[in-house]
């Protein structure tokens, strides 16, 4: 799948999915819903992608693969959102999600799709 097709079927997973960011390679895509109360700025979101999530990924990584069993995911509550972050080959996902009763259903469902994109090719 490319960047573009992964962001829809991420979205199409539930209302609740605010934002989508594939950093893969070294190229970041993304997109947000329009409209959102409470969202936080375009550029912090970049910085976030780009310097943030990379790093939380590789000091829980490296923790996970000491004795717990590696690292699936990391689920972060911000004050107006959950960000899901999720080790990929090559990269990593990061969901913005609504604060509602639903967010770890639509971390399973982020999660269930990953076998069909997140491959080695």
């Amino acid at each position: 799948m490319d960047s573009e097709e992964i962001l829809k079927s991420v979205f199409a997973t539930s209302d609740s999915v605010r934002y989508v960011a594939l950093y893969r390679d070294g190229t970041l895509a993304s997109d947000v819903k329009t409209g959102l109360k409470n969202a936080s700025a375009s550029d912090s979101d970049v910085y976030e992608e780009l310097l943030v999530n990379p790093g939380v990924l590789t000091l829980l990584g490296q923790r996970g693969k000491i004795d717990c069993g590696g690292l699936d995911y990391v689920l972060i509550r911000y004050g107006s959102f959950f960000q899901l972050v999720i080790p990929i080959s090559r990269g990593h996902l990061s969901v913005c999600i609504e604060p509602n009763d639903s967010v770890l259903s639509v971390v399973q469902d982020v999660v269930g799709l990953l076998p069909g994109f997140d491959s080695e090719d």
